[in-house]
């Protein structure tokens, strides 16, 4: 197998953190993509949606979004899980990897791609070119924020994200409060759990992929 990556990116990180937990290696190569080397026709024929990561596989087949990489993963590697070991398990960590994608990630997108010079054209990941729009990098903010309140919420009465086992819902939620501390989007100092959380799940060895 060969993972696509770039070590700047949140979305690569994750499957970073995943194969490291669960203490496997591959092959990587590195897609610049403030280069724009996604956009190559060499990347385009690995995934022409032109975004990583993405897994090869010795096939020469290739799975590209995060999710479906680590289900992959935790098919072909079921220890440790980390997609929840029972049926309401995986049903939680599942809900809570939704969550922190749609109302995370995705507005941490917004307010990235929508605010930073070297995006301009270029606001939404893919090969089609979309201006930006200012007014959704202010709202993303804004939801970035309002979402750390309901991760400190649900972190008040559990361990982790989706319950009481580290999970892929925990790996979205470190990358997401990580990058958004990248560009300047701070949690509010009030939110004690989130920082609990944050602190403990951070000195985990993989936090470090």
């Amino acid at each position: 197998m060969r993972l696509y990556d770039c070590k700047t990116a949140p979305s690569p990180r994750r499957v970073r953190i995943f194969l490291a937990e669960k203490g496997i290696e591959i092959e990587t190569t590195q897609i610049d993509l403030w280069g724009g080397e996604q956009f190559s026709e060499a990347f385009r024929k690995v995934n022409p949606d032109c975004v990583v990561p993405a897994l090869e596989l010795d096939d020469g087949s290739c799975i590209s979004e995060v999710v479906a990489i680590c289900q992959y993963i935790e098919e072909m590697h079921p220890e440790p899980a980390l997609m929840g070991v029972t049926t309401e398990e995986r049903a939680h960590v599942s809900m809570w990897n939704a969550k922190v994608e749609q109302q995370g990630l995705w507005a941490m997108a917004d307010a990235f791609r929508n605010s930073a010079k070297g995006l301009q054209g270029h606001a939404v990941t893919g090969p089609d070119a979309y201006p930006q729009i200012p007014e959704l990098a202010e709202r993303g903010r804004a939801r970035v924020l309002q979402f750390f309140k309901r991760l400190d919420t649900q972190l008040a009465d559990h361990e982790f994200v989706a319950g009481d086992s580290y999970s892929m819902a925990d790996i979205t939620a470190l990358v997401l409060v990580d990058f958004a501390r990248w560009i300047k989007i701070l949690a509010p100092d009030d939110l004690a759990d989130l920082a609990r959380w944050h602190g403990e799940v951070s000195k985990r060895p993989s936090a470090a992929a």
